[in-house]
Protein backbone atom coordinates (compact mmCIF):
# COMPACT_ATOMS: atom_id res chain seq x y z
CA UNK A 1 0.00 0.00 0.00
CA UNK A 2 1.52 3.29 -1.11
CA UNK A 3 0.51 6.76 -2.23
CA UNK A 4 0.18 6.62 -6.02
CA UNK A 5 -0.96 10.12 -6.95
CA UNK A 6 -2.86 13.22 -5.89
CA UNK A 7 -5.75 14.74 -7.85
CA UNK A 8 -6.35 18.46 -8.36
CA UNK A 9 -9.66 19.68 -9.81
CA UNK A 10 -9.33 22.45 -12.39
CA UNK A 11 -10.47 25.93 -11.40
CA UNK A 12 -12.41 28.58 -13.34
CA UNK A 13 -9.48 29.14 -15.71
CA UNK A 14 -9.85 25.60 -17.07
CA UNK A 15 -7.76 22.46 -17.26
CA UNK A 16 -4.84 23.64 -19.35
CA UNK A 17 -4.29 26.91 -17.49
CA UNK A 18 -4.59 25.21 -14.09
CA UNK A 19 -2.14 22.48 -15.10
CA UNK A 20 0.32 25.01 -16.56
CA UNK A 21 0.28 27.04 -13.34
CA UNK A 22 0.95 24.01 -11.15
CA UNK A 23 3.58 22.67 -13.52
CA UNK A 24 5.45 25.98 -13.45
CA UNK A 25 5.45 26.02 -9.65
CA UNK A 26 6.68 22.43 -9.49
CA UNK A 27 9.19 22.69 -12.36
CA UNK A 28 7.48 19.92 -14.32
CA UNK A 29 6.46 19.64 -17.96
CA UNK A 30 2.72 18.84 -18.16
CA UNK A 31 1.52 15.98 -20.37
CA UNK A 32 -1.93 15.54 -21.87
CA UNK A 33 -3.43 12.50 -20.17
CA UNK A 34 -6.49 11.96 -22.33
CA UNK A 35 -10.12 11.20 -21.44
CA UNK A 36 -11.68 8.91 -18.82
CA UNK A 37 -14.62 7.62 -20.89
CA UNK A 38 -16.29 5.85 -17.95
CA UNK A 39 -16.11 8.92 -15.72
CA UNK A 40 -16.76 11.84 -18.08
CA UNK A 41 -13.49 13.60 -17.24
CA UNK A 42 -10.14 14.36 -18.80
CA UNK A 43 -6.78 15.09 -17.25
CA UNK A 44 -3.26 16.44 -17.53
CA UNK A 45 -0.41 14.54 -15.88
CA UNK A 46 2.49 16.08 -13.96
CA UNK A 47 5.00 13.24 -13.48
CA UNK A 48 6.87 13.03 -10.18
CA UNK A 49 9.79 11.00 -8.90
CA UNK A 50 9.26 7.76 -6.92
CA UNK A 51 6.54 6.45 -9.28
CA UNK A 52 4.03 9.14 -8.33
CA UNK A 53 2.24 11.90 -10.20
CA UNK A 54 -0.15 14.81 -9.94
CA UNK A 55 -3.37 14.47 -11.90
CA UNK A 56 -5.06 17.74 -12.87
CA UNK A 57 -8.59 16.90 -13.94
CA UNK A 58 -11.73 18.56 -15.26
CA UNK A 59 -15.25 17.35 -15.87
CA UNK A 60 -16.66 17.06 -19.39
CA UNK A 61 -20.13 17.96 -20.60
CA UNK A 62 -21.02 14.29 -20.85
CA UNK A 63 -23.72 12.12 -19.22
CA UNK A 64 -21.07 9.90 -17.61
CA UNK A 65 -19.86 12.79 -15.46
CA UNK A 66 -23.27 12.99 -13.78
CA UNK A 67 -23.47 9.26 -13.09
CA UNK A 68 -19.92 8.22 -12.19
CA UNK A 69 -18.73 9.07 -8.65
CA UNK A 70 -15.38 10.31 -9.97
CA UNK A 71 -17.09 12.75 -12.35
CA UNK A 72 -19.35 13.89 -9.52
CA UNK A 73 -16.35 14.45 -7.26
CA UNK A 74 -14.53 16.51 -9.88
CA UNK A 75 -17.61 18.59 -10.62
CA UNK A 76 -18.21 19.24 -6.92
CA UNK A 77 -14.63 20.40 -6.29
CA UNK A 78 -14.43 22.54 -9.43
CA UNK A 79 -17.74 24.21 -8.53
CA UNK A 80 -16.04 25.40 -5.33
CA UNK A 81 -13.23 27.03 -7.29
CA UNK A 82 -11.04 23.99 -7.88
CA UNK A 83 -8.15 22.71 -5.80
CA UNK A 84 -6.97 19.50 -4.19
CA UNK A 85 -9.62 16.84 -4.56
CA UNK A 86 -8.12 13.51 -3.47
CA UNK A 87 -5.11 11.46 -2.57
CA UNK A 88 -4.94 7.98 -4.02
CA UNK A 89 -3.46 4.83 -2.54
CA UNK A 90 -2.30 1.93 -4.73
CA UNK A 91 -2.64 -1.62 -3.40
CA UNK A 92 -1.73 -5.03 -4.78
CA UNK A 93 -4.91 -6.70 -3.53
CA UNK A 94 -8.19 -4.80 -3.69
CA UNK A 95 -10.22 -7.67 -2.28
CA UNK A 96 -9.20 -6.71 1.26
CA UNK A 97 -10.46 -3.16 0.70
CA UNK A 98 -13.63 -4.41 -1.00
CA UNK A 99 -14.39 -6.59 2.02
CA UNK A 100 -13.71 -3.73 4.44
CA UNK A 101 -15.92 -1.27 2.54
CA UNK A 102 -18.59 -3.84 1.70
CA UNK A 103 -18.77 -3.21 -2.03
CA UNK A 104 -16.93 -4.13 -5.24
CA UNK A 105 -14.35 -2.04 -7.04
CA UNK A 106 -15.07 -0.62 -10.51
CA UNK A 107 -13.09 -0.59 -13.73
CA UNK A 108 -11.27 2.48 -14.95
CA UNK A 109 -9.50 3.12 -18.22
CA UNK A 110 -7.93 5.91 -20.20
CA UNK A 111 -6.55 5.95 -23.76
CA UNK A 112 -3.51 8.21 -23.70
CA UNK A 113 -2.26 10.42 -26.56
CA UNK A 114 0.78 8.11 -26.72
CA UNK A 115 -1.53 5.27 -27.80
CA UNK A 116 -1.51 3.42 -24.47
CA UNK A 117 -4.69 1.93 -23.01
CA UNK A 118 -4.28 2.36 -19.25
CA UNK A 119 -6.44 0.09 -17.13
CA UNK A 120 -7.07 -0.13 -13.41
CA UNK A 121 -9.71 -0.85 -10.78
CA UNK A 122 -10.70 1.60 -8.06
CA UNK A 123 -12.89 1.85 -4.99
CA UNK A 124 -13.88 4.52 -2.48
CA UNK A 125 -14.34 7.44 -4.88
CA UNK A 126 -17.93 8.22 -3.88
CA UNK A 127 -16.80 8.74 -0.29
CA UNK A 128 -14.36 11.55 -1.13
CA UNK A 129 -17.12 13.89 -2.33
CA UNK A 130 -18.03 14.71 1.27
CA UNK A 131 -14.92 13.35 3.00
CA UNK A 132 -11.96 14.59 1.01
CA UNK A 133 -9.54 13.68 3.77
CA UNK A 134 -10.03 9.99 2.92
CA UNK A 135 -8.10 8.50 0.00
CA UNK A 136 -9.58 6.24 -2.59
CA UNK A 137 -7.85 3.02 -3.58
CA UNK A 138 -6.73 1.58 -6.89
CA UNK A 139 -4.93 -1.39 -8.36
CA UNK A 140 -3.17 -0.93 -11.68
CA UNK A 141 -3.98 -3.56 -14.30
CA UNK A 142 -1.49 -2.06 -16.76
CA UNK A 143 2.24 -2.80 -16.35
CA UNK A 144 4.34 -0.39 -14.31
CA UNK A 145 6.23 0.64 -17.45
CA UNK A 146 3.03 2.41 -18.54
CA UNK A 147 2.49 4.19 -15.21
CA UNK A 148 1.81 7.94 -15.73
CA UNK A 149 4.89 8.84 -13.67
CA UNK A 150 7.03 7.32 -16.42
CA UNK A 151 6.04 10.00 -18.96
CA UNK A 152 9.17 11.96 -18.04
CA UNK A 153 12.06 11.90 -15.60
CA UNK A 154 11.95 14.57 -12.92
CA UNK A 155 13.59 15.35 -9.62
CA UNK A 156 10.41 16.81 -8.14
CA UNK A 157 8.91 14.53 -5.51
CA UNK A 158 5.89 14.49 -3.24
CA UNK A 159 6.99 14.89 0.38
CA UNK A 160 3.95 15.77 2.50
CA UNK A 161 0.17 15.90 2.86
CA UNK A 162 -1.81 18.11 5.21
CA UNK A 163 -5.25 16.70 5.91
CA UNK A 164 -8.19 18.19 7.77
CA UNK A 165 -10.61 16.16 9.84
CA UNK A 166 -10.66 13.06 11.98
CA UNK A 167 -7.22 11.38 12.04
CA UNK A 168 -8.42 8.08 13.61
CA UNK A 169 -11.06 7.79 10.91
CA UNK A 170 -8.39 8.09 8.21
CA UNK A 171 -6.37 5.29 9.85
CA UNK A 172 -9.49 3.14 10.08
CA UNK A 173 -10.28 3.80 6.41
CA UNK A 174 -6.75 2.70 5.48
CA UNK A 175 -7.10 -0.41 7.60
CA UNK A 176 -4.11 0.46 9.82
CA UNK A 177 -5.92 1.21 13.08
CA UNK A 178 -3.65 -1.14 15.04
CA UNK A 179 -0.45 -0.23 13.20
CA UNK A 180 2.14 2.08 14.85
CA UNK A 181 1.66 5.74 14.03
CA UNK A 182 3.94 6.64 11.14
CA UNK A 183 4.02 3.09 9.79
CA UNK A 184 2.22 4.03 6.57
CA UNK A 185 4.38 5.71 3.91
CA UNK A 186 7.23 6.75 6.20
CA UNK A 187 8.76 8.74 3.33
CA UNK A 188 5.74 11.10 3.34
CA UNK A 189 5.16 13.61 6.13
CA UNK A 190 1.53 13.74 7.24
CA UNK A 191 0.05 16.75 8.97
CA UNK A 192 -3.45 16.60 10.47
CA UNK A 193 -5.70 19.51 11.39
CA UNK A 194 -8.02 17.53 13.63
CA UNK A 195 -10.25 20.46 14.64
CA UNK A 196 -10.82 21.38 10.98
CA UNK A 197 -14.52 21.81 10.17
CA UNK A 198 -13.95 20.60 6.60
CA UNK A 199 -12.62 17.07 6.10
CA UNK A 200 -10.39 17.52 3.06
CA UNK A 201 -6.91 17.41 1.59
CA UNK A 202 -5.67 20.87 2.55
CA UNK A 203 -2.12 21.07 1.21
CA UNK A 204 0.44 18.99 -0.63
CA UNK A 205 4.18 19.61 -0.32
CA UNK A 206 6.83 18.86 -2.91
CA UNK A 207 10.61 18.93 -3.02
CA UNK A 208 11.92 20.77 -6.08
CA UNK A 209 15.36 21.97 -7.17
CA UNK A 210 14.45 25.37 -5.68
CA UNK A 211 13.36 23.93 -2.33
CA UNK A 212 10.06 22.88 -0.79
CA UNK A 213 6.89 24.06 -2.52
CA UNK A 214 3.56 23.74 -0.73
CA UNK A 215 0.34 24.13 -2.72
Amino acid sequence: MRIDHVSYAAGPDGLQATAARLADQLEITPHDGGVHPRFGTRNVILPLADDRFVEVVEVLDHPASDKAPFGQAVRARSSRGGGWMAWVVAVDDLSVVEERLGRPSVEGNRHTPEGVQLQWRQIGVKDIIDQGNLPFFLRWESPMEQHPSRLAETGTRLTGLTIGGDFPKVREWLGITDAPRGSFESSIEFGFIEDDDEACLREVSFETSKGVVTL
